[in-house]
């Protein structure tokens, strides 16, 4: 759905990203599908990839500073800002409560 609202429905580079993104089916408990991005990262075509799709749709919108939230943001954010031409800050996550 993301792909088609945004104009990338189409877009031969989300097959890649796809393809490199593994999942793992019941974890951490039945019935989540957890993405695991560590794939991604490992894969040069597909990491490049996504941050060039980010740059491309937010390139032009004189953006000053992009903030990752950890931590897949850290991953990203430090990436998309540099190409964009923005500072980046880091954020982290409040702490969770027990449940």
């Amino acid at each position: 759905m993301f792909a088609a609202e945004n104009g990338l429905k189409g877009d031969p580079r989300l097959q890649g990203i796809s393809e490199a993104i593994r999942v793992v089916p019941h974890f951490p408990k039945p019935g989540i599908m957890f993405q695991d991005i560590t794939t991604l990262l490992l894969d040069h075509k597909a990491f490049k990839d996504t941050v060039d799709i980010f740059v491309d749709r937010y390139r032009d919108m004189d953006i000053s500073v992009v903030a990752g939230v950890e931590a897949r943001g850290f991953m990203f954010g430090p990436a998309i800002a540099l190409a964009i031409g923005a500072k980046f800050v880091p954020f982290k996550k409040t702490q969770k409560t027990a449940r």
